[in-house]
């Protein structure tokens, strides 16, 4: 009997050790983690060979958090591959980069880029220097980085970005942007990019949100020729730079919607700058609702994207960002 084993967008094939029932949840302190199913041998569909031990080193620190030891069936964690032993090696590395001045090294703040690299430490590390040396080089979106700036707080209220207040089936927090909404006269593309960078940090301050993820959807109906020329392409490869190999954030996946075709050659001219496994992770469904649906479920999804939830509220979220924390 064939096993599939559904993590995140993808669901592998494999053959683990007997299951007591048809499926079985494996769950942490962050919800549902992942499922084990039973399912015939001649499987069709995004299921695919795989070896089983490839996606074990990605949980390890999950139960871990979640504070019991492996259940039957589940792997034993190494525990050199733990989180306090990898926040020691990746605090240490970072005096070996006597060029960088790296300006937060707490536990908390570590365990972001080790998550966001599935506990790797070395491949953290690089993140951690990126996003680092990003901010260094780029004092125009950090400088004053708040919500309170004029242009931001305006990006923020015109819904660059929404956040759903629920999460998708896999856990992931779901960020919308409408593209139309955005009015060039009044702010530039920088204010929306720092906008979302700011929504980022704020929602990465959950651990839930570090383990499940992001996903984003972008709408662009009625987005104009004339708003396309407002995009430049510097600002698109300076953006798509952070957002690839600078920010401690997994997304699973960014969806575009009702996208015309200025908006394929603007995806065109980034295309060659993004990472294979980035590039499969971008979907453009075109008018196909449907397709989004596959990815993300109507029942959370508001009613300007044809999902059964009421009409986007974008105050909601601005109001939560330039009020703060509470």
């Amino acid at each position: 009997m064939t096993i599939c084993l559904e993590v995140g967008h993808k669901v592998e094939s494999v053959s683990p050790p007997s299951l007591a029932g048809p499926s079985q949840w494996l769950t942490g302190s962050a919800g549902r983690l992942c499922r084990y199913e039973r399912r015939p041998p001649d499987l069709t569909g995004p299921c695919r060979l795989t070896d089983p031990m490839s996606e074990y080193a990605e949980y390890a620190d999950l139960w871990r958090q979640a504070g019991r030891p492996p259940a039957e069936g589940e792997p034993d964690p190494d525990p050199v591959t733990g989180a306090e032993e990898a926040v020691r090696r990746l605090r240490a590395l970072t005096h070996t980069r006597h060029d960088v001045v790296y300006l937060d090294t707490s536990d908390e703040y570590l365990l972001r880029f080790l998550r966001a690299r599935k506990m790797r430490v070395s491949a953290a590390f690089e993140l951690l220097t990126g996003c680092t040396l990003y901010r260094r080089d780029n004092p125009l979106l950090f400088g004053s980085f708040n919500a309170h700036s004029p242009p931001v707080r305006a990006a923020l209220r015109d819904g660059f970005p929404g956040v759903l207040e629920q999460r998708d089936g896999r856990g992931r927090t779901v960020l919308l942007v409408f593209a139309a909404g955005w009015d060039p006269d009044r702010y530039p593309l920088t204010a929306i990019y720092r906008a979302i960078l700011l929504t980022l940090d704020r929602l990465i301050e959950d651990v839930e949100n570090q383990i499940s993820g992001f996903v984003m959807v972008v709408d662009f109906s009625q987005f104009s020729l004339r708003q396309s020329k407002s995009v430049s392409p510097k600002m698109l490869r300076l953006m798509v730079n952070g957002l690839q190999d600078c920010y401690p954030a997994r997304f699973g996946g960014v969806h575009f919607v009702s996208q015309p075709w200025y908006v394929e050659a603007m995806l065109s001219v980034i295309r060659p700058f993004l990472k294979e496994k980035v590039k499969d992770k971008i979907y453009t469904h075109g008018n196909n609702l449907s397709a989004l649906y596959h990815h993300v479920s109507r029942r959370i999804l508001p009613a300007e994207l044809g999902g059964d939830g009421p009409a986007h509220d974008t105050q909601r979220w601005a109001d939560l960002m330039i009020r703060g924390p509470s």
